[in-house]
C-alpha cells in the first residue's frame, strides 16, 4: 500500500499536484447538498465549529500526503478557514497546490433554512472583486483560479472583457493557471468550446474541473480529449453528492466493497482514479475518518468484472442532473 498519494504534473501549468486532493464544499459552510451532511458535524454548525472542523480534515488530509486543496468564494468561509490553517501551520506556499473559483456569491449568511445559498453571475465586475477577495486571504499561496460552473448558457465563455481578465491574471503572475469547473448534462459541450478559446494565441484554460463519477460518465470523451491536449484534469463529485455512500446506489457497490474489505465510497474512487486521464480526484470528506476511508482508494484495483457491474450503473446525463439539482441544502 501507498503511503501517500502519487505526485504528478498538473497539465502544462508547471503546478505538481497530488492524485488526491481535499475539496472544501462541504466544510466551509453549515449547508450543502451531500446526503447526510448533518449528520457529519456532531459538535454544532456554528462558525467556530465549522473552523475546527476543517482544521482536523486539513491536517488529516495534509498527514496523508495530500498537497492539493480546492476553495470557492461560495463555499462560505472555506477561503477564510483554508487561510487560517495555512498560516497557523506555516505552510510554504511552495510545499501544496491551492486552487479556488469565482462566479458564486455566498448570501445565506450562515443559515441552513434559507431559500438561496449561493448567486450565480459570470460578469466581469464579480470576477475583479472576487479575485480581489480571494487574493487578500490566500495571497501567495493561490495557484489556481477557476470559473465556477462555467456554462454555455451563462455567457461567460463568449464575454472577451472576462476572458482577457483571465488571460491578464495570469501573464501578470496574480495567479499560475487558469481553469473552469463544469456543471449539467453539457459539460462535454462546453469544454470543447473552452478548450479552442485563445488569446493573443494562448489558450485561455490550463485545467478543467468536472462531475464524473459512476453515475454520471457522458463527459469523459471530453475529458480525455482535454488531457491529450495538456490540460489537467480534476474530478468532482467523485460519490455522487453521496449517492454513492448513503443512497441506494450504494447498496450495488457493497458486494464489491466487502471482496476489496474497504467501504463503498473506496470502490466509487477507485473506479474514478483509475481513468488515465483523470490527473486528481477531489474528496468531499466532512470528517477525518471520511478521509481515512476515502484514502483506501489508492491502493483499490478493480478487476474487469467489478469494472462492467458498475459501468452498468450510469445513468442518462438529464436524469442525474435533474435528481442532483433536486437534492436538498441540509
Amino acid at each position: 500500500m501507498a503511503e501517500h498519494p502519487e505526485t504528478r504534473a498538473l497539465g502544462h501549468t508547471g503546478l505538481e499536484v497530488t492524485a488526491l486532493g481535499l475539496g472544501l464544499a462541504a466544510l466551509g459552510r453549515p449547508a450543502y447538498i451531500n446526503l447526510g451532511h448533518e449528520r457529519d458535524f456532531p459538535g454544532g454548525r456554528s462558525v467556530e465549529a465549522m473552523r475546527a472542523a476543517t482544521f482536523t480534515v486539513l491536517d488529516a488530509a495534509r498527514a496523508a500526503g495530500i498537497r492539493y486543496f480546492d476553495a470557492a468564494r461560495s463555499y462560505g468561509r472555506a477561503e477564510e478557514f483554508l487561510s487560517a490553517w495555512l498560516a497557523e501551520r506555516e505552510i510554504d506556499p511552495d510545499a501544496v497546490t491551492i486552487g479556488t473559483k469565482w462566479g458564486y456569491t455566498y448570501v445565506a449568511d450562515w443559515r441552513t433554512d434559507v431559500e438561496v445559498h449561493e448567486v450565480k453571475d459570470h460578469g466581469l465586475g464579480t470576477l475583479q472583486r472576487q479575485i480581489g477577495e480571494s487574493g487578500a486571504l490566500l495571497g501567495r499561496h493561490l495557484d489556481l483560479l477557476q470559473v465556477h460552473s462555467a456554462t454555455l448558457d451563462s455567457g461567460v465563455l463568449s464575454d472577451d472583457e472576462v476572458l482577457d481578465e483571465l488571460v491578464r491574471l495570469r501573464q501578470d503572475g496574480v495567479v499560475r493557471a487558469i481553469g473552469l469547473s463544469l456543471s449539467g448534462a453539457r459539460q462535454a459541450e462546453t469544454l470543447r468550446v473552452a478548450a479552442d478559446l485563445e488569446r493573443n494565441g494562448l489558450h485561455v484554460f490550463d485545467t478543467v474541473q468536472a462531475t464524473f463519477n459512476v453515475l454520471e460518465r457522458s463527459a469523459e470523451p471530453a475529458l480525455a480529449e482535454a488531457a491529450g491536449r495538456g490540460m489537467g484534469v480534476l474530478v468532482k463529485e467523485a460519490l455522487a453528492n453521496g449517492r454513492l455512500v448513503r443512497g441506494e446506489a450504494a447498496e450495488r457497490l457493497r458486494p464489491i466493497a466487502r471482496r476489496h474489505g474497504t467501504g463503498v465510497d473506496a470502490v466509487a474512487l477507485a473506479y474514478v482514479m483509475s481513468r488515465p486521464w483523470a490527473t486528481l480526484t477531489l474528496l468531499g470528506s466532512a470528517t477525518a475518518q471520511q478521509l481515512r476511508e476515502n484514502l483506501a482508494a489508492s491502493h483499490l484495483v478493480l478487476d474487469e468484472a467489478e469494472r462492467s457491474a458498475l459501468d452498468a450503473m450510469a445513468e442518462p446525463p438529464a436524469a442525474y442532473w435533474e435528481r442532483r439539482s433536486a437534492l436538498p441544502w441540509i
